[in-house]
Protein backbone atom coordinates (compact mmCIF):
# COMPACT_ATOMS: atom_id res chain seq x y z
CA UNK A 1 0.00 0.00 0.00
CA UNK A 2 1.15 3.56 -0.71
CA UNK A 3 0.94 6.33 1.87
CA UNK A 4 -1.77 8.06 -0.16
CA UNK A 5 -3.88 4.93 -0.49
CA UNK A 6 -3.59 4.45 3.27
CA UNK A 7 -4.71 8.02 3.94
CA UNK A 8 -7.68 7.43 1.60
CA UNK A 9 -8.26 4.06 3.31
CA UNK A 10 -8.33 2.38 -0.10
CA UNK A 11 -6.36 -0.61 -1.41
CA UNK A 12 -3.37 0.23 -3.59
CA UNK A 13 -4.27 0.24 -7.30
CA UNK A 14 -0.98 -1.35 -8.34
CA UNK A 15 1.76 -3.45 -6.84
CA UNK A 16 4.45 -1.35 -5.22
CA UNK A 17 7.89 -2.55 -4.35
CA UNK A 18 9.25 -1.35 -1.05
CA UNK A 19 11.23 -2.26 1.97
CA UNK A 20 9.98 -5.54 3.44
CA UNK A 21 11.34 -4.75 6.89
CA UNK A 22 11.86 -7.41 9.53
CA UNK A 23 9.86 -7.44 12.74
CA UNK A 24 12.88 -6.11 14.62
CA UNK A 25 13.27 -3.19 12.19
CA UNK A 26 9.57 -2.38 12.50
CA UNK A 27 9.83 -2.46 16.30
CA UNK A 28 12.77 -0.07 16.21
CA UNK A 29 11.00 2.32 13.84
CA UNK A 30 7.76 2.38 15.84
CA UNK A 31 9.67 3.16 19.03
CA UNK A 32 12.14 5.55 17.38
CA UNK A 33 9.45 7.83 15.94
CA UNK A 34 7.63 8.46 19.23
CA UNK A 35 10.97 8.70 21.07
CA UNK A 36 12.32 11.33 18.65
CA UNK A 37 9.10 13.34 18.64
CA UNK A 38 9.08 13.45 22.44
CA UNK A 39 12.75 14.46 22.50
CA UNK A 40 11.84 17.39 20.24
CA UNK A 41 8.83 18.31 22.34
CA UNK A 42 11.03 18.56 25.43
CA UNK A 43 14.15 20.22 24.03
CA UNK A 44 12.75 23.49 25.38
CA UNK A 45 12.82 22.46 29.06
CA UNK A 46 16.30 23.85 29.89
CA UNK A 47 15.70 26.76 27.49
CA UNK A 48 12.69 28.17 29.34
CA UNK A 49 14.74 30.43 31.66
CA UNK A 50 16.54 31.84 28.60
CA UNK A 51 13.30 32.21 26.62
CA UNK A 52 11.68 33.81 29.64
CA UNK A 53 14.41 36.45 29.74
CA UNK A 54 14.59 36.99 25.96
CA UNK A 55 10.85 37.26 25.41
CA UNK A 56 9.95 38.87 28.74
CA UNK A 57 7.72 36.00 29.87
CA UNK A 58 6.33 35.58 33.38
CA UNK A 59 6.12 32.24 35.19
CA UNK A 60 2.49 32.06 34.12
CA UNK A 61 3.58 32.65 30.51
CA UNK A 62 6.01 29.73 30.70
CA UNK A 63 3.30 27.43 32.04
CA UNK A 64 0.88 28.72 29.37
CA UNK A 65 3.37 27.80 26.63
CA UNK A 66 3.86 24.37 28.19
CA UNK A 67 0.11 23.89 28.63
CA UNK A 68 -0.58 24.76 24.98
CA UNK A 69 1.45 21.67 24.04
CA UNK A 70 -0.44 19.45 26.45
CA UNK A 71 -3.90 20.81 25.60
CA UNK A 72 -3.28 20.38 21.86
CA UNK A 73 -2.00 16.87 22.54
CA UNK A 74 -5.09 16.00 24.58
CA UNK A 75 -7.48 17.50 22.02
CA UNK A 76 -5.84 15.56 19.19
CA UNK A 77 -5.94 12.33 21.17
CA UNK A 78 -9.67 12.85 21.69
CA UNK A 79 -10.36 13.78 18.06
CA UNK A 80 -7.90 11.56 16.21
CA UNK A 81 -6.57 9.00 18.68
CA UNK A 82 -8.33 6.20 16.75
CA UNK A 83 -7.16 7.23 13.28
CA UNK A 84 -4.32 4.73 13.05
CA UNK A 85 -6.86 1.93 13.56
CA UNK A 86 -8.21 2.89 10.11
CA UNK A 87 -5.52 4.61 8.03
CA UNK A 88 -2.77 2.32 9.30
CA UNK A 89 0.13 2.83 11.67
CA UNK A 90 2.65 3.93 9.02
CA UNK A 91 0.45 6.74 7.62
CA UNK A 92 -0.32 8.04 11.12
CA UNK A 93 3.39 8.13 11.98
CA UNK A 94 4.23 10.03 8.77
CA UNK A 95 1.57 12.64 9.59
CA UNK A 96 3.05 12.89 13.10
CA UNK A 97 6.58 13.48 11.81
CA UNK A 98 5.40 16.23 9.45
CA UNK A 99 3.51 17.98 12.25
CA UNK A 100 6.55 17.65 14.50
CA UNK A 101 8.81 19.27 11.90
CA UNK A 102 6.41 22.22 11.51
CA UNK A 103 6.03 22.67 15.27
CA UNK A 104 9.74 22.62 15.99
CA UNK A 105 10.47 25.16 13.27
CA UNK A 106 7.76 27.59 14.44
CA UNK A 107 8.84 27.30 18.07
CA UNK A 108 12.48 27.96 17.24
CA UNK A 109 11.59 31.15 15.35
CA UNK A 110 9.10 32.51 17.91
CA UNK A 111 9.44 36.11 19.03
CA UNK A 112 6.39 36.26 21.30
CA UNK A 113 4.25 34.04 23.49
CA UNK A 114 1.54 33.49 20.86
CA UNK A 115 3.93 32.08 18.25
CA UNK A 116 5.76 30.11 20.93
CA UNK A 117 2.47 28.53 21.99
CA UNK A 118 1.52 27.78 18.37
CA UNK A 119 4.76 25.86 17.86
CA UNK A 120 4.21 23.96 21.08
CA UNK A 121 0.65 23.14 20.05
CA UNK A 122 1.83 21.61 16.76
CA UNK A 123 4.35 19.53 18.68
CA UNK A 124 1.45 18.31 20.83
CA UNK A 125 -0.50 17.32 17.70
CA UNK A 126 2.52 15.35 16.47
CA UNK A 127 2.98 13.45 19.73
CA UNK A 128 -0.73 12.68 19.92
CA UNK A 129 -0.85 11.23 16.40
CA UNK A 130 2.16 9.03 17.16
CA UNK A 131 1.10 7.89 20.64
CA UNK A 132 -1.72 5.51 19.76
CA UNK A 133 -0.12 4.46 16.47
CA UNK A 134 3.22 3.45 17.98
CA UNK A 135 1.65 1.69 20.98
CA UNK A 136 -0.70 -0.28 18.73
CA UNK A 137 2.10 -1.11 16.28
CA UNK A 138 4.30 -2.44 19.06
CA UNK A 139 1.51 -4.64 20.34
CA UNK A 140 0.75 -6.00 16.86
CA UNK A 141 4.41 -6.78 16.30
CA UNK A 142 4.59 -8.68 19.62
CA UNK A 143 1.22 -10.46 19.74
CA UNK A 144 2.40 -13.18 22.11
CA UNK A 145 4.28 -10.80 24.44
CA UNK A 146 1.89 -7.97 25.35
CA UNK A 147 3.85 -7.14 28.52
CA UNK A 148 7.00 -6.41 26.52
CA UNK A 149 4.98 -4.39 24.02
CA UNK A 150 3.81 -2.21 26.92
CA UNK A 151 7.35 -1.99 28.28
CA UNK A 152 8.71 -0.84 24.93
CA UNK A 153 5.90 1.72 24.68
CA UNK A 154 6.65 3.21 28.09
CA UNK A 155 10.42 2.97 27.54
CA UNK A 156 10.15 4.94 24.29
CA UNK A 157 7.78 7.57 25.70
CA UNK A 158 9.46 8.07 29.09
CA UNK A 159 12.90 7.84 27.50
CA UNK A 160 12.08 10.50 24.92
CA UNK A 161 10.69 12.88 27.52
CA UNK A 162 13.71 12.28 29.76
CA UNK A 163 16.32 12.66 27.03
CA UNK A 164 14.80 15.84 25.59
CA UNK A 165 15.84 18.22 28.40
CA UNK A 166 19.39 16.85 28.58
CA UNK A 167 19.89 16.92 24.81
CA UNK A 168 18.35 20.39 24.66
CA UNK A 169 20.79 21.59 27.30
CA UNK A 170 23.78 20.17 25.45
CA UNK A 171 22.74 21.52 22.04
CA UNK A 172 22.02 24.94 23.55
CA UNK A 173 25.78 25.34 23.99
CA UNK A 174 26.03 25.72 20.20
CA UNK A 175 25.73 29.18 18.59
CA UNK A 176 22.09 30.19 18.70
CA UNK A 177 21.07 28.42 21.94
CA UNK A 178 17.31 28.63 21.31
CA UNK A 179 17.44 27.62 17.62
CA UNK A 180 20.38 25.20 17.21
CA UNK A 181 18.67 22.35 19.15
CA UNK A 182 15.72 22.47 16.77
CA UNK A 183 17.85 22.61 13.62
CA UNK A 184 19.72 19.47 14.67
CA UNK A 185 16.53 17.72 15.74
CA UNK A 186 14.73 18.62 12.50
CA UNK A 187 17.44 16.96 10.41
CA UNK A 188 17.15 13.77 12.45
CA UNK A 189 13.35 13.80 12.41
CA UNK A 190 13.16 14.46 8.66
CA UNK A 191 15.48 11.53 7.98
CA UNK A 192 12.84 9.20 9.45
CA UNK A 193 10.47 10.03 6.61
CA UNK A 194 12.62 8.03 4.17
CA UNK A 195 12.36 4.58 5.80
CA UNK A 196 8.72 5.22 6.73
CA UNK A 197 7.85 6.03 3.12
CA UNK A 198 9.77 3.07 1.70
CA UNK A 199 8.30 0.61 4.20
CA UNK A 200 5.89 -2.03 2.94
CA UNK A 201 3.10 -1.08 5.28
CA UNK A 202 0.45 -3.45 6.49
CA UNK A 203 -3.15 -2.49 5.65
CA UNK A 204 -5.44 -0.66 8.05
CA UNK A 205 -6.96 -3.15 10.46
CA UNK A 206 -10.49 -1.70 10.24
CA UNK A 207 -11.10 -0.48 6.66
CA UNK A 208 -14.39 1.38 6.17
CA UNK A 209 -17.36 -0.27 4.49
CA UNK A 210 -19.28 1.21 1.57
CA UNK A 211 -19.27 4.99 1.33
CA UNK A 212 -18.34 5.70 4.94
CA UNK A 213 -14.68 6.31 4.16
CA UNK A 214 -14.21 9.38 6.30
CA UNK A 215 -17.04 8.83 8.75
CA UNK A 216 -14.87 6.38 10.69
CA UNK A 217 -12.38 9.21 11.34
CA UNK A 218 -14.99 11.36 13.08
CA UNK A 219 -14.53 11.88 16.84
CA UNK A 220 -16.14 9.19 18.89
CA UNK A 221 -17.01 8.55 22.47
CA UNK A 222 -14.56 5.99 23.88
CA UNK A 223 -16.12 2.84 25.26
CA UNK A 224 -14.35 0.52 27.66
CA UNK A 225 -15.60 -2.99 28.33
CA UNK A 226 -16.81 -3.80 31.83
CA UNK A 227 -13.89 -6.22 32.29
CA UNK A 228 -11.35 -3.47 31.61
CA UNK A 229 -13.13 -0.53 33.27
CA UNK A 230 -11.55 -0.82 36.71
CA UNK A 231 -8.07 -1.25 35.25
CA UNK A 232 -8.69 1.69 32.91
CA UNK A 233 -9.59 4.14 35.67
CA UNK A 234 -6.72 3.03 37.90
CA UNK A 235 -4.25 3.51 35.03
CA UNK A 236 -5.79 6.91 34.28
CA UNK A 237 -5.49 8.03 37.91
CA UNK A 238 -1.88 6.87 38.24
CA UNK A 239 -1.08 8.43 34.89
CA UNK A 240 -2.66 11.78 35.84
CA UNK A 241 -0.64 11.96 39.05
CA UNK A 242 2.56 10.84 37.32
CA UNK A 243 2.31 13.47 34.63
CA UNK A 244 1.48 16.18 37.13
CA UNK A 245 4.93 15.50 38.58
CA UNK A 246 6.45 15.23 35.10
CA UNK A 247 4.76 18.46 34.02
CA UNK A 248 6.39 20.27 36.93
CA UNK A 249 9.78 18.78 36.00
CA UNK A 250 9.41 19.97 32.41
CA UNK A 251 8.05 23.48 32.99
CA UNK A 252 8.90 25.36 36.20
CA UNK A 253 11.42 22.89 37.60
CA UNK A 254 14.38 24.23 35.55
CA UNK A 255 14.10 27.63 37.23
CA UNK A 256 13.41 26.01 40.59
CA UNK A 257 16.35 23.62 40.34
CA UNK A 258 18.63 26.45 39.19
CA UNK A 259 17.81 28.30 42.41
CA UNK A 260 18.25 25.20 44.56
CA UNK A 261 21.73 24.34 43.25
CA UNK A 262 22.63 27.96 42.38
CA UNK A 263 23.71 27.31 38.78
CA UNK A 264 22.91 28.61 35.32
CA UNK A 265 24.40 25.59 33.48
CA UNK A 266 21.73 24.54 30.97
CA UNK A 267 23.10 20.97 30.54
CA UNK A 268 23.02 20.47 34.32
CA UNK A 269 19.54 21.96 34.60
CA UNK A 270 18.34 19.77 31.73
CA UNK A 271 19.85 16.68 33.33
CA UNK A 272 18.16 17.41 36.65
CA UNK A 273 14.81 18.11 34.97
CA UNK A 274 14.99 14.85 33.01
CA UNK A 275 16.28 12.70 35.86
CA UNK A 276 12.84 11.65 37.13
CA UNK A 277 11.68 10.68 33.65
CA UNK A 278 14.98 8.94 32.90
CA UNK A 279 14.59 6.78 36.00
CA UNK A 280 11.01 6.04 34.94
CA UNK A 281 12.23 4.92 31.53
CA UNK A 282 14.98 2.70 32.96
CA UNK A 283 12.51 1.10 35.36
CA UNK A 284 10.84 -0.52 32.34
CA UNK A 285 13.88 -2.80 32.10
CA UNK A 286 13.38 -4.09 35.65
CA UNK A 287 11.56 -7.40 36.02
CA UNK A 288 9.58 -6.57 39.14
CA UNK A 289 6.44 -8.60 39.76
CA UNK A 290 3.95 -9.22 42.52
CA UNK A 291 0.64 -7.87 43.75
CA UNK A 292 2.35 -5.33 46.02
CA UNK A 293 4.41 -3.67 43.26
CA UNK A 294 1.82 -0.98 42.49
CA UNK A 295 1.24 0.18 46.11
CA UNK A 296 4.99 0.03 46.81
CA UNK A 297 5.79 2.07 43.70
CA UNK A 298 3.15 4.68 44.54
CA UNK A 299 4.39 4.92 48.13
CA UNK A 300 7.95 5.44 46.89
CA UNK A 301 6.69 8.16 44.52
CA UNK A 302 4.82 9.90 47.34
CA UNK A 303 7.76 9.97 49.73
CA UNK A 304 10.27 10.94 47.03
CA UNK A 305 8.20 13.87 45.77
CA UNK A 306 7.98 15.20 49.32
CA UNK A 307 11.77 15.03 49.57
CA UNK A 308 12.06 17.46 46.63
CA UNK A 309 10.87 20.25 48.89
CA UNK A 310 13.25 19.09 51.62
CA UNK A 311 16.15 19.19 49.14
CA UNK A 312 15.25 22.80 48.34
CA UNK A 313 15.11 23.77 51.99
CA UNK A 314 18.57 22.26 52.54
CA UNK A 315 19.95 23.34 49.12
CA UNK A 316 21.12 19.74 48.75
CA UNK A 317 22.02 18.59 45.24
CA UNK A 318 22.56 14.92 46.30
CA UNK A 319 19.13 14.78 47.97
CA UNK A 320 17.52 16.47 44.96
CA UNK A 321 19.08 13.91 42.59
CA UNK A 322 18.21 10.93 44.84
CA UNK A 323 14.61 12.08 45.31
CA UNK A 324 14.21 12.61 41.54
CA UNK A 325 15.55 9.14 40.72
CA UNK A 326 13.43 7.39 43.36
CA UNK A 327 10.30 9.25 42.24
CA UNK A 328 10.91 8.06 38.68
CA UNK A 329 11.52 4.46 39.73
CA UNK A 330 8.37 4.37 41.86
CA UNK A 331 6.23 5.93 39.14
CA UNK A 332 7.72 3.75 36.41
CA UNK A 333 7.03 0.36 37.97
CA UNK A 334 3.57 1.37 39.21
CA UNK A 335 2.42 2.84 35.90
CA UNK A 336 3.81 -0.09 33.93
CA UNK A 337 1.81 -2.58 35.96
CA UNK A 338 -1.49 -0.72 35.65
CA UNK A 339 -0.82 0.07 31.97
CA UNK A 340 -0.12 -3.62 31.26
CA UNK A 341 -3.37 -4.55 32.96
CA UNK A 342 -5.35 -2.29 30.63
CA UNK A 343 -3.48 -3.42 27.51
CA UNK A 344 -4.12 -7.09 28.33
CA UNK A 345 -7.88 -6.56 28.71
CA UNK A 346 -8.48 -4.48 25.56
CA UNK A 347 -9.23 -5.99 22.15
CA UNK A 348 -6.57 -5.43 19.50
CA UNK A 349 -8.97 -3.53 17.22
CA UNK A 350 -9.57 -0.94 19.96
CA UNK A 351 -6.05 -0.76 21.28
CA UNK A 352 -5.06 2.59 19.76
CA UNK A 353 -8.34 4.19 20.80
CA UNK A 354 -8.25 3.00 24.43
CA UNK A 355 -4.54 3.72 24.88
CA UNK A 356 -5.14 7.20 23.49
CA UNK A 357 -7.98 7.69 25.97
CA UNK A 358 -5.75 6.66 28.87
CA UNK A 359 -3.22 9.20 27.67
CA UNK A 360 -5.91 11.91 27.39
CA UNK A 361 -6.44 11.75 31.14
CA UNK A 362 -2.74 11.16 31.78
CA UNK A 363 -1.61 14.21 29.82
CA UNK A 364 -4.24 16.39 31.46
CA UNK A 365 -2.11 15.87 34.56
CA UNK A 366 0.64 17.80 32.76
CA UNK A 367 -1.65 20.74 32.03
CA UNK A 368 -4.25 21.43 34.71
CA UNK A 369 -2.06 21.16 37.85
CA UNK A 370 0.85 22.92 36.15
CA UNK A 371 -1.33 25.88 35.14
CA UNK A 372 -2.44 26.09 38.76
CA UNK A 373 1.19 25.93 39.84
CA UNK A 374 2.03 28.80 37.49
CA UNK A 375 -0.75 30.91 38.98
CA UNK A 376 0.36 30.04 42.54
CA UNK A 377 3.94 30.97 41.67
CA UNK A 378 2.85 34.41 40.51
CA UNK A 379 0.75 34.87 43.65
CA UNK A 380 2.94 33.35 46.39
CA UNK A 381 6.44 32.92 44.94
CA UNK A 382 8.21 29.93 43.44
CA UNK A 383 9.34 28.11 46.60
CA UNK A 384 6.00 28.43 48.40
CA UNK A 385 4.04 27.29 45.35
CA UNK A 386 6.33 24.32 44.68
CA UNK A 387 6.19 23.25 48.33
CA UNK A 388 2.38 23.23 48.26
CA UNK A 389 2.38 21.40 44.95
CA UNK A 390 4.67 18.58 46.05
CA UNK A 391 2.73 18.14 49.30
CA UNK A 392 -0.51 17.69 47.33
CA UNK A 393 1.15 15.26 44.90
CA UNK A 394 2.63 13.28 47.78
CA UNK A 395 -0.75 13.04 49.53
CA UNK A 396 -2.42 11.85 46.31
CA UNK A 397 0.28 9.21 45.70
CA UNK A 398 0.02 7.88 49.25
CA UNK A 399 -3.79 7.77 49.02
CA UNK A 400 -3.57 5.74 45.79
CA UNK A 401 -0.96 3.50 47.44
CA UNK A 402 -3.36 2.81 50.32
CA UNK A 403 -6.23 2.07 47.91
CA UNK A 404 -4.22 -0.36 45.79
CA UNK A 405 -2.78 -1.98 48.93
CA UNK A 406 -6.29 -2.81 50.13
CA UNK A 407 -7.02 -4.37 46.74
CA UNK A 408 -3.77 -6.37 46.87
CA UNK A 409 -4.55 -7.69 50.34
CA UNK A 410 -8.09 -8.74 49.48
CA UNK A 411 -7.24 -12.14 47.89
CA UNK A 412 -5.06 -13.04 50.88
CA UNK A 413 -7.95 -12.91 53.32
Amino acid sequence: MTVFSELRMRPATADRHGWDASTTARLVMAGAVIFTLLVGANLATPLYPLLQANLGLSSLGVTAAFASYVLALVATLMLAGHWSDHIGRRAALILAVCAGLAGGWIFSQAENLMVLSAGRALQGVAVALATGASAAALRELLPSRPEWASRFTLLATSGGVAAGPFIGGLLSMLPGPTTAPYYVHSVLLASMLVPLYLLQARPAIKPPAGGSTFRVLAPRRPSVSAAARGAFWLAAAVGFLSFAVFGFCLSLAPGYFAQVVQTDSRPLIGALAGMTLGASALSQLLSVRGRFVVPAGLALLGVSVLLLATAAAWSSLPLLAAASVCAGLGQGVAFRMVFNDVAAKVESAQHAQIVSTVYVITYLGSAVPVIGLGWATAAFGLHTAVTGFVVLCSAAALALAATTLRTALRPAR
